[in-house]
C-alpha cells in the first residue's frame, strides 16, 4: 500500500470554483465566493483549501453532520447565531462553525481564509 502524499498548498494550483449565495439566503449584496479546494480525503468527507469572498452577508444553515474550522488570512468576517450573538474574526483569528449551526455569515471586509470542513455520514 502506498503512503498518501502530504498536501502542500503552496505547491498546488487547484482550479478556482466560483459561486454566489442563493438568492433566498442573501441579506446584503451578492458577494462572489471563490474556493480553491486543495484536499479531499479518500472517503470524500474532509475538505481543506482556501476560500475568498467579497463584502456581503447571507443566512447559513449547517447540517447536523458538518463542522468547519477556518483561519482568516486577510479581511474580516462576522458570524451571528440565531440568538444574535456575534463572533468576529480578522487576520490571524480562527473559528469553528459547529454542526447544526444556523445564523448569518457576514463578510465585513473582503476576505481570504484557510478552511477545513468535516462532513460525517
Amino acid at each position: 500500500m502506498t503512503t498518501p502524499a502530504i498536501t502542500e498548498f503552496q505547491r498546488q494550483s487547484p482550479t478556482a470554483e466560483i459561486d454566489y449565495p442563493l438568492e433566498e439566503r442573501r441579506l446584503d449584496g451578492n458577494p462572489k465566493r471563490t474556493t480553491w479546494n486543495h484536499f479531499t480525503n479518500a472517503a470524500g468527507d474532509v475538505h481543506a483549501g482556501i476560500w475568498a469572498c467579497e463584502k456581503g452577508s447571507w443566512r447559513i444553515a449547517f447540517s447536523q453532520h458538518k463542522d468547519e474550522y477556518f483561519y482568516v488570512l486577510e479581511g474580516r468576517c462576522r458570524v451571528i447565531d440565531e440568538q444574535g450573538h456575534a463572533a468576529e474574526a480578522g487576520p490571524g483569528d480562527a473559528m469553528v462553525i459547529p454542526a447544526g449551526f444556523k445564523g448569518v455569515f457576514e463578510v465585513v471586509e473582503p476576505m481570504r481564509k484557510h478552511y477545513v470542513v468535516v462532513e460525517r455520514n
